[in-house]
């Protein structure tokens, strides 16, 4: 791992899975929530796999996985230096630091500059990203810039996360990503030309609602049509969570 500054953030001490991943974040700011548990829950990751996780914040998405799969290495890419200081430190909380390398740099970085830092050609066999999806202009910013900066991007910010994806990924190999439900349009047309044999997942909040998440996979080179898949629904028509989330967001099963 690379040796980062200690983080000077607030944190709190918290879990994910129901117990099974550890984590220090922010006490003020951009949190771990479902988004994070869900991405995780869809990369068909096989054990040794080289894993890379684009935006990683302090890491929630990334040792979720971990925790499902036997991954063979971890990379984590983060803009913020405190937030990636505290994946680092989750890294060793949850025995992984042996496995994980945290570099603190933009994952829009292209060429020769994005492969001095280790990212290289051809290297990966899944990228995972939850990239900032609102809409900059439209979107009231929040108060924090460390969270304005993880929740507001736009169409161009995409296209970025999936080239650099693309760039770095062995042949066949995959993205995940988690994408707002509203603009599926602008997240196919994001893919396509990069990736092949689409998948999209709906996420529902109950029964009956509009999708609030679009759970999406591509495989390089691949040319096999796009597919959308059965939807998950977080909670029941009483407020409870359903079984198959509970399944997902608490006992770590994949989707």
């Amino acid at each position: 791992m690379n040796v980062l500054a200690p983080s000077s953030l607030d944190v709190t001490a918290d879990t994910v899975l129901g117990g099974r991943v550890l984590l220090a974040q922010p006490r003020i700011g951009h949190r771990a929530g479902h988004d994070a548990v869900l991405l995780a829950a869809a990369v068909p990751a096989t054990a040794g796999d080289r894993v890379l996780d684009l935006g990683s914040g302090v890491g929630t998405a990334a040792f979720c996985l971990a925790a499902r799969v036997p991954v063979g290495y971890l990379t984590l890419v983060e803009i913020d230096p405190e937030l990636a200081a505290l994946a680092e430190r989750n890294a060793a909380a949850n025995g992984l630091g042996n496995r994980t390398r945290v570099l603190v740099m933009d994952a829009l970085t292209r060429g020769a500059p994005r492969e001095k830092a280790g990212l290289l050609v051809g290297a990966i066999d899944r990228v995972m990203t939850n990239p900032p999806f609102h809409d900059a202009p439209r979107h009231r910013g929040s108060p924090g810039a460390a969270r304005r900066l993880a929740h507001s991007g736009g169409d161009d910010m995409l296209a970025g996360f999936l080239r650099t994806a693309v760039a770095v990924l062995r042949p066949g190999g995959t993205v995940t990503l988690i994408h707002r439900a509203d603009r599926p349009e602008a997240l196919i047309a994001a893919m396509k030309g990069r990736f092949g044999g689409i998948t999209l997942r709906p996420i529902h909040p109950k029964p009956g609602a509009p999708a609030v998440r679009l759970i999406a996979t591509g495989t390089k080179g691949s040319r096999a049509p796009t597919a959308i898949l059965p939807g998950l629904v977080l909670q029941d028509g009483e407020g409870r969570p359903t079984p198959e989330a509970e399944a997902v967001l608490r006992e770590g099963q994949g989707l």
